[in-house]
């Protein structure tokens, strides 16, 4: 890979993350350090819609399953549901006592789980009612160490990983709709200590393995990327229905414009018996255009950008100065030359020439 598809300008800053829509086509979020997040439309590589609700970066973005909802975590410690195509807030926590770093909706259990840090700077995980954001479920403090926790959540085994930056190690829980909702289990161990994670989909499992998840492990210290796969122990050699239920297939449930309309539709879903064999259906052209402006909302958003800290405000504010100084010069330069060509002109008109 050495030639973009598609590159898409319109954040002020630079940009923190970004994340497909899981069912429509083409509908791509991204989130900068304008506090802004975007949503594009990759079928006309321009952004079509803007959230700017946060009031600072922007830390976290989860979807839940068939991407009405959207959860953000920001730095002003507080944790918010919206509504994607609006971006209304619908839900809010100021979180004072826990504060969250990392978010995920857990399936269709109506719930969000949260990774972060306690008062006393401890790693916590917190467990939430999405529709009730006053008070978490339950938080648990996980350990004293200062990484921070990565969490991935497999919808169809009910089990959620947290990986924690330089950590070795990767905890297993099951998650429950009834109390105490949260059961540790066990945890891998290693001595590699981990910069990042990435998972692979599962439709690229190896089912005949009973592979039921599988990481993609970042190690710094070692250049290299380490697989991770997490197996259950079956001697079986048949296809095991119970631990492999229908699940997100790589067709889109609808269209960008489908979407923007306001649609909602859960994930089209497939069968892991037949594996990663079934060909996509869906394909992408990246549009051709040359702009070299964006509008969302009536704003241009690469002319227009806020001042965010006093020195950036200091500096503007002299530029603005050195620029209204120059103006006045320009027009007191005009105004004499307005003069004097009215000056001329009623000489003209006094003394003409002789024809």
């Amino acid at each position: 890979m050495t030639e973009a598809v598609l590159e898409l300008y319109g954040h002020s800053r630079r940009v923190g993350l970004i994340e497909w829509h899981p069912t429509a086509n083409n509908i791509l979020f991204s989130a900068g350090y304008d506090y802004k997040i975007l949503i594009w439309n990759l079928a006309i590589g321009e952004a079509v819609k803007m959230i700017d609700c946060h009031t600072d970066v922007i830390l976290c973005i989860s979807f839940n399953t068939d991407g009405s909802l959207l959860a953000t975590t920001c730095k002003d410690k507080k944790l918010r549901v919206l509504e994607p195509r609006s971006g209304k807030v619908l839900q809010e926590a100021s979180c004072k006592n826990h504060k969250v770093m990392r978010v995920v909706f857990l399936g269709d259990m109506n719930r969000l789980l949260t990774t972060g840090f306690s008062r006393w700077n401890t790693r916590q995980i917190a467990l939430w009612d999405q529709e009730d954001l006053s008070v978490p479920l339950i938080d648990d403090e996980v350990d004293g160490l200062s990484g921070l926790l990565f969490p991935f959540y497999d919808m169809d085994t009910h089990m959620l990983y947290l990986a924690g930056k330089g950590d070795g190690n990767i905890r297993y829980y099951e998650i429950t709709t009834e109390k105490p909702f949260l059961t540790y289990l066990m945890e891998f161990r290693s001595p590699a200590p981990q910069k990042g994670l990435g998972a692979m989909p599962k439709h690229g499992l190896d089912v005949s393995q009973c592979e039921i998840f599988r990481f993609y492990k970042l190690i710094t210290l070692k250049n290299q990327i380490e697989p991770i796969s997490m197996i259950v122990p079956r001697r079986s050699e048949t296809y095991q229905e119970d631990i492999y239920p229908m699940t997100q297939g790589m067709e889109p449930a609808m269209t960008a414009d489908e979407w923007l309309s306001g649609i909602n539709r859960g994930p089209v879903l497939m069968s892991l018996k037949e594996g990663y064999q079934k060909e996509c259906k869906a394909t992408f052209k990246a549009p051709v255009r040359d702009k070299k402006s964006l509008v969302v909302n009536g704003i241009d958003l690469l002319e227009n950008v806020p001042p965010r800290t006093e020195n950036e405000l200091l500096r503007m504010f002299f530029r603005q100065q050195d620029e209204i100084r120059r103006l006045k010069e320009q027009l007191a330069q005009r105004d004499l030359l307005i003069r004097q060509l009215e000056l001329e002109l009623r000489n003209l008109r006094n003394n003409p020439k002789d024809s």
